[in-house]
């Protein structure tokens, strides 16, 4: 099932390349490097699976093409932007561009679940009608209908989880990168999430879904980045299960 009409309207990015990483390294601290020699190019319109066992640097490579973080070594380009030596004022207006949800959700838990959804919407200026008309439909599209009033420290787990998601895909970022977004729903649930991010990615958004769920990632039939010894290959759809 499709989405009607969850997400505002948005023009899709024009530049070929969404993300560029050349023979990026991060370590923290003074340990040894946790990625390395990573080069990869993120086409605009793309759809990714990224895996790799825990403690592979999932994470830390979301937060790299987040800018939370700058590599060790090497060189990223964001949206055409060499991040690497991208001004913290110009920041900001890269990250409006990138939606992301986190493992932890990182909601408000003075908002409401409406309020917290609307937030990137009233950051970048959206005028209240369109947030009154557009928040509540993708609430009940995710099934969060009969929450909207209610704060984080309210909701279990699962409802969190789809707060963050909806509050990462409500302005249809022209990036969404999203670390284990199915990890606290049932499979139903994870399907319809699924179809949320596939519809968001035909509107033109480009998406990387950082998961572990190898069922979901055999069903939907996505290539992969894969993180395997601090290195980064790209693979082809898994197959599914006969």
């Amino acid at each position: 099932m499709k989405p009607e009409r969850p997400l505002p309207g948005r023009r899709a990015p024009v530049e070929s390349a969404i993300v560029r990483l050349e023979n990026v390294g991060l370590r923290y601290g003074q340990g040894n490097e946790i990625l390395r020699d990573i080069s990869m190019v993120l086409e605009a319109g793309s759809f990714r699976f990224l895996t790799g066992d825990s403690g592979a640097g999932k994470s830390s490579l979301l937060s790299l093409m987040y800018l939370a973080r700058r590599p060790s070594r090497g060189r990223i380009e964001m949206f055409g932007i060499d991040a690497t030596r991208m001004s913290h004022a110009m920041l900001p207006r890269v990250r409006r561009r990138i939606g992301v949800v986190f493992q932890d959700f990182r909601l408000l838990d003075h908002l409401t679940t409406l309020d917290n959804v609307a937030l990137p919407l009233r950051v970048a200026g959206v005028k209240e009608s369109e947030i009154a008309r557009h928040v509540p439909e993708l609430l009940h599209w995710v099934g969060l209908g009969e929450t909207m009033k209610a704060k984080p420290p309210e909701l279990s787990g699962g409802e969190k989880q789809r707060i963050a998601i909806a509050r990462a895909v409500i302005n249809r970022p022209d990036l969404l990168l999203a670390d284990e977004p199915t990890g606290n729903v049932d499979d139903r649930i994870a399907q319809r999430l699924m179809h949320l991010f596939i519809e968001l990615n035909r509107l033109g958004t480009t998406v990387v879904i950082a998961t572990h769920n190898e069922p979901l990632i055999r069903r939907f039939g996505f290539p992969r980045l894969h993180l395997e010894g601090g290195g980064l290959v790209t693979l082809g759809p898994m197959e599914a299960e006969p």
